[in-house]
Parts: C-alpha cells; sequence; structure tokens
C-alpha cells in the first residue's frame, strides 16, 4: 500500500524539532520548563492546579499513576485487528512489518459505517513546515469520509510548547489537542487532568468494541494513557524497543572488509582503523546515544523510566557505574580524533549528510532514518548501502536494554465537551488508527487518488497536491498497533523490523515503565543541568569528577527525597512492567 508510509515502529525525532546526542530524541529542558511556566497560570483566578502525579506534600492529592487492579477497571479491553496479517509479524516489542503493497481494489474497510454525526470540532495539532489550506480537498475528503467537520488548528511545531502551554492557561481550548511527550513538562500534567476528558466512560473493558480500530491499540499504550487517574488519552502507539540505531555505510564496510565490532574496545580499534583526517573520513559521530545502550544504563529519555529497583532499593541512571562507563568511553572517543571535528562543536551541520558523504561512517540516530536515507541516496549514488549494527555489549556478548515508553504522543477532548463532540473525536480516532491494508490507513496517508496520489508500478506516488494538502497530523489524534511499510523497499521494511525483535530479546522494563508520572513541582528542575553536563565531559570540557559531584549535590539537594516519593509511589500503585 504505501512505499514512504509513515512509520509507527519507532518515536521520531520530527522535523525541525531537532536533538542532540545523550538522550533518546527529546527536548531540551529549557523548553520544557518554558511550557510549564506558561502552563502554571492554566486556571487563573480558580481553583490551583492538580498534582498530576503523587502525594505532592503540599497538596496530598491521589496520585495519578494507576496500574495494577486499579488500571484493570480503566484500560480498554484488547481485540487484536485481523484485517491484513502481517508479512513480519511483531515480536519481542518490536512493530509489524509489510513488505508489499495493497492494491486499491483490495483494500478493506475497518470501519464498518460511518461514525462521524456531522458535528463541527477544532483541533489542535503541531506542524512543521507550511500548514495546508483550511478548506483543502484531502480535509473535505477526510471529514466526509469520517462524518465530522474538523477544523485544524495546526501550530508550528518548532514552538509548539509555547503554544501548549499559553491555550492551557486560556478558556478557549479546542475540542482536540494533541500533546507530544516532550512537552509533559512543568505543569503541563497537571493541565491536562484540569482541563480534559475521562474517556473511560466511552471505552473502557468492552465499550471499545464499538471503535475497533481503538480496541486494536496495544493495552501498553493505553495504560500510557491513563493520566490523573482517568484515562484521558488517545495514543500514538509505538514499539517500546529502543529507537537509537547505530547505523553503518554497509558498502564502505564491504569494500574494505571490516568486521563489525563486538565490544567497546573493538569499537575503538575500528574507529582508529577507519579514522584517516587527511583524506577527510572520521569513523563516527557523537555516539552517546549508543554509549547509553552498550553499557546498559537505565532509559533517559523519560524521568520515571530512569529509576529502578535494585535490591528493594529505587537507583537512579544518573546513580549507576553504567552511566559513568558511558560517559567515559564516548569521551575516548573523542580524545582519539575518531570523531568528526564538526561534532564536538554541537550542531554544526547535519550528522547524516556527513554519514552520506562519507566523512562520517557511523553514526547514531532513529530507526526511521534506514529507510529515509536508503530512499534519498537512491538516485544519487547507486551503490549507497546503510545497515544498523546490532547493539554490542560493552565487555563483549549482548547488552542488557532498557524499554523505552509504549506511547508518548495523544490527543485529547477539552472537558466539559457535548457528548456529541466527544464522540465524533472517537469518530475521527478509529478512522486515523486503521491498520495497514484498508481503505481509511490510504486515505489517511495519501489522500484521494487522482487528486492526491496516483499509482505506477503499483505503489501509490504523491502528486504535489499531495505532498502540499496530506497531512501526518490526522495520525497523532491515535494511530495503530505500532507497524513499519516500505513495499518499496521491502527488504528495508524486513531488516528494521528484524533489527528491533533482535534487540528487543536483550529488553527489559524498568519499574515506571508504560506509566504517566508527573513529578511534584519542587523537583522538577532537579536535572535541568545534567544534559549539558554529559555533553561537555564526553568533549573533555569537564571532567568525570565534576558528573560525580553533580550527581552528589543532585542527592542533597532533593535527589533523595524525590527517590523516596518515587518509592511510595511504587509501593502504592506497584508496576505496570510484565
Amino acid at each position: 500500500m504505501t512505499p514512504n508510509a509513515v512509520s509507527t515502529g519507532s518515536r521520531r525525532t520530527e522535523p525541525g524539532r531537532g536533538s542532540e546526542p545523550g538522550r533518546e530524541p527529546a527536548p531540551s529542558r529549557r523548553s520544557v520548563l518554558a511550557t510549564g511556566a506558561v502552563a502554571a497560570a492554566a486556571i487563573a483566578g480558580g481553583a490551583p492546579l492538580l498534582t498530576a502525579c503523587g502525594a505532592d506534600g503540599d497538596t496530598g492529592r491521589k496520585d495519578g499513576t494507576t496500574s495494577g487492579k486499579e488500571a484493570a477497571k480503566i484500560l480498554p479491553a484488547y481485540v487484536p485487528s485481523e484485517v491484513v496479517p502481517a508479512d513480519v509479524p511483531a515480536a519481542h516489542g518490536s512493530a509489524a512489518g509489510f513488505t508489499r503493497a495493497i492494491p486499491s481494489a483490495e483494500l478493506k474497510p475497518s470501519v464498518a459505517e460511518k461514525k462521524g454525526k456531522g458535528g463541527a470540532l477544532t483541533v489542535m495539532a503541531p506542524f512543521w513546515g507550511t500548514p495546508p489550506a483550511p478548506d483543502n480537498p484531502y480535509y473535505k475528503a477526510m471529514n466526509e469520509a469520517i462524518g465530522v467537520q474538523a477544523a485544524w488548528q495546526n501550530q508550528d511545531g518548532n514552538v509548539y510548547d509555547q503554544k501548549l502551554g499559553a491555550v492551557l492557561a486560556s478558556s478557549d481550548i479546542p475540542d482536540l489537542v494533541v500533546v507530544p511527550g516532550w512537552n509533559l513538562g512543568g505543569k503541563i500534567p497537571s493541565a491536562i487532568d484540569a482541563k480534559f476528558e475521562d474517556l473511560g466512560p466511552y471505552l473502557s473493558g468492552d465499550k471499545v468494541k464499538a471503535y475497533p480500530n481503538l480496541a486494536a491499540i496495544p493495552t501498553d499504550a493505553w495504560q500510557r494513557s491513563i493520566f490523573g487517574g482517568k484515562l484521558r488519552g488517545l495514543p500514538m502507539p509505538a514499539s517500546y524497543v529502543t529507537n537509537i540505531a547505530p547505523f553503518y555505510r554497509k558498502d564502505v564496510f564491504d569494500a574494505k572488509g571490516w568486521q563489525l565490532p563486538k565490544s567497546a574496545d573493538e569499537f575503538l580499534a575500528l574507529a582508529k582503523e577507519i579514522t584517516s583526517a587527511k583524506a577527510k573520513v572520521w569513523a563516527c559521530a557523537d555516539m552517546t546515544w549508543t554509549a547509553w545502550n552498550m553499557f546498559g544504563v537505565l532509559n533517559g529519555s523519560d524521568k520515571a523510566l530512569g529509576w529502578h529497583l535494585v535490591d528493594g532499593k529505587l537507583v537512579n541512571r544518573i546513580e549507576t557505574p553504567e552511566y559513568l562507563e558511558a560517559l567515559e568511553w564516548t569521551r575516548k572517543l573523542f580524545d582519539a580524533g575518531v570523531v568528526h571535528p564538526d561534532e564536538k562543536a554541537q550542531n554544526q551541520g547535519d550528522t547524516s549528510v556527513r554519514f552520506t558523504s562519507g566523512q562520517c561512517l557511523i553514526y547514531n540516530n532513529d530507526l526511521s532514518h534506514w529507510y529515509g536515507k536508503t530512499a534519498e541516496m537512491a538516485a544519487q549514488n547507486p551503490t549507497f548501502a546503510m545497515a544498523a549494527m546490532d547493539i554490542p555489549g560493552h565487555a563483549g556478548g549482548t547488552p542488557q536494554l532498557w524499554a523505552t515508553n509504549p506511547a508518548n504522543i495523544w490527543s485529547f477532548v477539552r472537558k466539559g465537551a457535548p457528548k456529541s463532540v466527544i464522540e465524533d473525536a472517537l469518530a475521527i480516532a478509529d478512522f486515523t488508527a486503521a491498520p495497514y491494508g484498508t481503505e481509511e490507513r490510504m486515505l489517511t496517508d495519501y489522500g484521494v487518488e487522482g487528486v492526491h496520489h496516483t499509482v505506477k508500478d503499483g505503489l501509490p506516488v504523491k502528486t504535489d497536491a499531495g505532498n502540499q494538502e496530506v497531512s501526518s497530523s490526522w495520525m497523532f489524534v491515535a494511530s495503530p498497533a505500532p507497524y513499519i511499510a516500505h513495499p518499496d523497499m521491502p527488504e528495508i521494511t524486513k531488516a528494521q523490523v528484524e533489527w528491533q525483535q533482535r534487540m528487543g530479546a536483550l529488553t527489559r522494563k524498568s519499574s515506571f515503565y508504560g506509566l504517566t508520572v508527573a513529578e511534584p513541582g519542587r523537583w522538577t528542575g532537579l536535572m535541568n543541568d545534567f544534559e549539558q553536563l554529559e555533553k561537555d565531559i564526553v568533549r573533555g570540557r569537564k571532567k568525570l569528577s565534576d558528573m560525580q559531584q553533580a550527581v552528589a549535590e543532585w542527592k542533597t539537594k532533593g535527589g533523595d527525597q524525590l527517590r523516596d516519593w518515587y518509592k511510595k509511589l511504587l509501593d502504592t500503585t506497584g508496576s505496570a512492567a510484565g
């Protein structure tokens, strides 16, 4: 069906948002704090903001992290979709893979009847690039197919946190609001509790079966959509396997006869062999992201994921020896001169361009780059080939990998919306969550045949109108279970899913996996400076002892209290990690 369908198999770095090594793709903490500052006024003149999660000693309110028996009362029933069997079935937390296009005549409906009642509703979502005209043919076709009159309020994705905070601080909230996980900072989670509807009465248990595509969303993604003890979010599910892959230039490696490294020492030795500054070839980019995985460091993409119960005590990732070892190893790469010099300066050009041009032969980024860069180079360099190496254990053998979150983008319905608006919002969600091989998925991804796409060699190809109008924003309302589908490059699809499966087999879930946790406000900024300190250490501007000092200060400034708070939370609610 879709040769370049948006892969929902992994979390993506959204265009223009950017990210920096040291975390899996995430926002800068400055932007998160800015969001929280605006949202702090979310109930101006009224009751104080609810604490989304936890008895913040200032309020004593019921914490909103819900798991176990309490969550079972809230979560929707799970009924997997059987519309189109996957060519590469999901396993070990991977996405499913689809390697062939489904001809238009064979597309199947997944929504038995038009669910929308024709009502008007507004939708706010981030958008990267120039938004299409409000009344464009694609929007009209989607509205007609769903049975709604959705009016989109697309906002610049680069500053979406600011707009989100401002909207939540106002009394004029759109009917549907998309909130990315990287904007869950400051008071935003509290504002979600205060400003958005509980969808449990419509979706909990067997009620979700009225919306078959929503029923096919994995339970872990719904668990992550519980805010303030209520099922509020409509999720965009994702594979929980790390989305950061260490890519290498397979064409060059094959030509040179280089073997993939099986340990941290082998990686460094190979990097020295590859590097030739005179020839303007360096082995790698900043490999901090890969170092976290090689050394088994707890996940850093979400604060709660960084805590894990070890021998009865909660330990944070920054307190572990693996954390320091990963930093030390990455620094060795910089010290050895095997990292492209522009990487030391940070934000100096595009790492992936250095990779495709052959200046840098190994880099790490989102798994989606595998298809994206291969497709980009197909015409420019027919011999170009890239692949993702399996993450080696730092001492040889297999690494200990940690799960990321099973959903990280949601849409929410404004509190107080009439039942008709809620049901129309759910009609949109059930449509956009349609699985691969369906009429709904094709329309959502490619628009109207003959207007937004044509079919060439059995594959849909977007027209100029399609490129201008067909928007991924609809998928932010809700999405199907994770899948990867690139029928124009079936070998890449298969390789991506199989890489996820191999890495997934080595992946554990930390204590707060799948839970949406909002820390008490007084501790929110405790780790603000760590990301920059990590960058300074690996680049030689700071010492490892500076990190040890920062961790000691973190403990005394509130880290130990925060540990006690998380432990109480875990004792009360239990873990959702299976």
